[in-house]
């Protein structure tokens, strides 16, 4: 049995206070009565997640935490506490940063980047805010322009960072940046450059000629909603394009220009229209 990752127990009995589930190893952990409906039965095979409870006890439930074994999420702090910051994670138990793994104190009501890992000499969960050093640098499963998952992180001098599939550190540069972006929201984007150090380079969408058509079909799709004209132009403030657009002004101009290729939309002095 995983403990802090998703598990497929098959349900052995039905007791007065729960359900006991096993595993093909003779295993088995409960699931308390509030978590059973009645659609549950023996012999079933249900998911279930893994932690330990109050009493240090291995117990199972449906509940869906906000993170799990050998990943990030942003977690809010509830308590601090001597024994350190307990953070809100989704289930009824809440999850411990002891000091020693934070790099500053943590504070109340405020989110934190969290990595949880398993402590293998104490078999117990365990909350760090110290990251930089969990993030992978073996990107050999890496493909440059193919879609990646992205959490978004804290804005820097340079941009905005990002933890990619739930495993590397990399940069939104702020040349980049086409549309708000909040941290500890999750968005796809696209990795262009890999650096030896393992950190990646990402945009939030495609480059190349790859990029051309899907924000040239958006552009189109945005004029047709303003009745088919649009005051902005290639001279247009790269401001005003990525508020009203969301896009750089490199990109909008590559898309007038596919469009403008095909023959769809007019370039006027002060607007692009389109063609009827």
């Amino acid at each position: 049995m995983k403990l802090g990752e998703y598990n497929l127990l098959r349900l052995l009995r039905i007791t007065t206070v729960g359900a006991y589930l096993g595993d093909e190893f003779d295993n088995d952990v409960l699931l308390p009565n509030k978590y059973l409906t009645q659609e549950m039965s023996v012999g079933d095979h249900i998911s279930v997640f893994l932690y330990r409870d109050s009493e240090d006890r291995l117990v199972a439930t449906t509940e869906k935490p906000y993170i799990t074994l050998n990943s990030f999420a942003y977690l809010q702090v509830k308590q601090v506490t001597p024994f350190g910051a307990f953070l809100d994670w989704g289930l009824e138990k809440d999850l411990l940063v002891p000091f020693r793994e934070q790099t500053t104190k943590l504070e109340e009501d405020k989110y934190y980047l969290i990595y949880l890992l398993l402590d293998h000499s104490t078999d117990r969960l365990v909350a760090t805010a110290k990251t930089n050093k969990r993030f992978s640098s073996d990107t050999e499963e890496i493909e440059v322009n193919k879609e990646v998952d992205l959490l978004i992180c804290e804005a820097f001098d340079l941009g905005v960072k990002v933890v990619v599939n739930d495993k590397f550190l990399g940069i939104v540069y702020h040349s980049d940046v086409t549309r708000k972006l909040r941290r500890g929201d999750h968005t796809i984007g696209y990795v262009y450059n890999i650096r030896e150090d393992g950190k990646l380079d990402v945009r939030l969408e495609k480059s190349g000629y790859e990029k051309i058509e899907p924000s040239a079909e958006r552009l189109l799709a945005l004029m047709k909603n303003r009745k088919g004209i649009l005051y902005l132009t290639d001279k247009s403030d790269p401001d005003d394009i990525r508020d009203q657009l969301g896009m750089s002004k490199k990109t909008f101009k590559q898309a007038i220009g596919n469009l403008y290729k095909n023959r769809l939309i007019r370039l006027d002095a002060d607007s692009i229209s389109i063609i009827e």
